[in-house]
């Protein structure tokens, strides 16, 4: 079911600073910041050759990036994204298998415009995983 890594999610407190890390130090190619408003982020995608680091700061009061930073001011890894080729026959599949998607259970359109989905962390290992339909 699994394709292909898509990404890895940090969760950052200044965005622009966190960019700079990755453009200036580290000398990757880092995209221009993008709001996503019914996701509460502002994201930037670190082009890497075989998967993507999205940097995500809170967009707004209600982001839960904003919870997650309260935990965690430094910030942190946020989430891992996986591809899929059916995100709803990959969401029936694990629903089947018991596992929770959080929020409506709805597919929703994430940064690179196709649908994604999110996986309960407490049913995979403590880790928040986000399904991409490619």
């Amino acid at each position: 079911m699994l394709g292909r890594l898509n990404h890895v999610a940090i969760a950052v407190p200044d965005l622009a600073a966190a960019t700079a890390i990755y453009r200036d130090t580290l000398g990757a190619a880092v995209s221009q910041p993008q709001a996503l408003p019914e996701h509460g982020v502002t994201v930037v995608f670190v082009e890497l050759p075989n998967a993507k680091v999205e940097l995500l700061e809170p967009l707004g009061e209600a982001s839960p990036i904003a919870a997650f930073l309260e935990k965690s001011p430094s910030g942190g890894i946020h989430h891992i994204c996986y591809e899929v080729n059916d995100i709803l026959a990959a969401r029936d599949r694990l629903k089947a298998a018991g596992a929770r998607v959080v929020g409506d259970g709805e597919p929703k359109i994430g940064a690179h415009g196709k649908p994604v989905l999110f996986l309960h962390p407490k049913d995979f290992a403590g880790t928040l995983v986000e399904l991409e339909q490619v």
